[in-house]
């Protein structure tokens, strides 16, 4: 197959979701973690599926403006059929952090393309879009994301407005439409996902769109969804494909930046069953306070040299959020993800660790960004926690080299989920 799809992804985690919805279907892909020499790129020439991870969700709309236009000229020359920027399912965003709206205006003007589709829903990630609004299921029900229990209260980019068009007119002076004639006129054109048939359709149009119409897609790993659906009806790929279980661990090393319920609930049962916990302080690590981090480390360190997983977070659910003093830090959450990038990488090279669990969307991003890997391909996909597979790590450090990481959004996953990676399995 010749290159289907070239893609950015705006976060770390978001990145492997959209491979893990390519590779489950039987499309070989590769996310590489930063713009690729020609070396590092010759292996995976032939697949047809290339990805770049960045951490554009959680940067100013000027960062944009000084990386975006090189990644997009990049994913431009590898000349896919369809070319994605990939946004979270929930959407979350705003005009001062993370702007799709912005990062629309960049590449419509490097692609050259005046309109540009839009795919937020995914049912398999239990995210919806009707009439232009967005729902999305948490504990059992679905929400309004502006009701949502989580995502109305993110800590960066709350969604208080569950009307997609409404929310994006907030970044840029594009029209948005909600999609339901010509893709091809001037603005951005909202296609509803609710259901198995709407994202049929949805795939349907994506790959009708003319050559002039250009390649470039925005929306979430729904994009993929959608293309998977149309390919496998036509025959073009397996739509299936087989993975090895994963095998037991004895020790491995989980790292948390998320201040999520969910990931609350995971980390008190993985401490209940086995798990040694490891309290930080995010805004010393924030201040880059050598003590701290040589503190973590120590602690982390003698639990693993007595045969113990351990699993170092900085917040135990919202009660204990510390965003606002993170947040009169310059740059205080990009640094407290590198900071736990750091230690993690110490603690795998020193204890030749080979699997390592990144949790929280930000905060992960950061930290992978601290490890000399330059390229994740698909080890495992996890039915149970869609969006966030098991990744095996390519490096020329062979601490990193064949590494097994695992990397999830906060709200992603059951309570179970460091465990289940800890134990292995199909």
């Amino acid at each position: 197959m010749s290159l289907l799809l070239s893609y950015y992804g705006d976060d770390f985690t978001g990145s492997t979701d959209v491979m893990e919805a390519l590779a489950s279907n039987g499309i070989n892909t590769v996310l590489f973690t930063r713009l690729p020499t020609q070396e590092q790129f010759a292996p995976f020439a032939d697949y047809p599926a290339i990805g770049l991870a960045g951490t554009s969700r959680s940067q100013p709309p000027q960062w944009m403006n000084e990386h975006l236009p090189q990644v997009f000229e990049w994913l431009r020359s590898l000349g896919a059929r369809l070319c994605h920027y990939k946004v979270c399912s929930t959407f979350d965003s705003s005009p001062r952090v993370g702007s799709i709206g912005r990062a629309i205006e960049i590449a419509q003007s490097v692609f050259g393309q005046p309109a540009v589709p839009l795919v937020v829903g995914a049912p398999q990630l239990g995210r919806y879009t009707f009439a232009g609004h967005l729902f999305a299921r948490y504990g059992g029900d679905v929400w309004r994301i502006d009701r949502h229990p989580v995502m109305s209260r993110h800590p960066v980019t709350p969604m208080d407005e569950a009307d997609l068009r409404l929310h994006l007119a907030k970044q840029t002076a594009q029209p948005v439409h909600l999609a339901s004639g010509d893709l091809r006129e001037p603005g951005i054109h909202l296609i509803d996902v609710f259901d198995a048939a709407t994202q049929m359709e949805a795939g349907e149009r994506l790959l009708a769109l003319p050559g002039e119409a250009k390649p470039f897609i925005v929306g979430s790993s729904g994009v993929e969804y959608a293309l998977v659906q149309v390919l496998a009806r036509n025959g073009e790929i397996a739509g299936t494909a087989d993975f090895a279980p994963l095998d037991p661990v004895e020790r491995c090393l989980a790292v948390s930046g998320s201040v999520s319920p969910t990931t609350e609930r995971q980390i008190r049962l993985a401490c209940a069953n086995g798990f040694t916990g490891i309290t930080a302080d995010p805004l010393k690590l924030a201040r880059q306070e050598v003590e701290e981090s040589a503190q973590l480390t120590n602690r982390a360190s003698h639990a693993l040299a007595g045969g113990e997983s351990v699993l170092i977070h900085t917040a135990m659910g919202s009660a204990s959020d510390k965003g606002h003093e993170l947040d009169r830090i310059p740059d205080g959450r990009r640094r407290l993800g590198r900071a736990l990038g750091k230690i993690a990488g110490e603690l795998v090279r020193r204890h030749r660790l080979t699997r390592l669990i990144l949790a929280g969307g930000d905060s992960s991003s950061h930290a992978l960004g601290e490890l000399d890997i330059h390229a994740l391909t698909p080890r495992l996909p996890l039915p149970e926690s869609p969006g966030s597979p098991v990744c095996l790590a390519h490096s020329a450090d062979p601490a990193y080299a064949g590494l097994e990481i695992a990397m999830k959004g906060g709200q992603i996953g059951r309570d179970d989920y460091f465990i289940r990676l800890k134990q292995g399995g199909p």
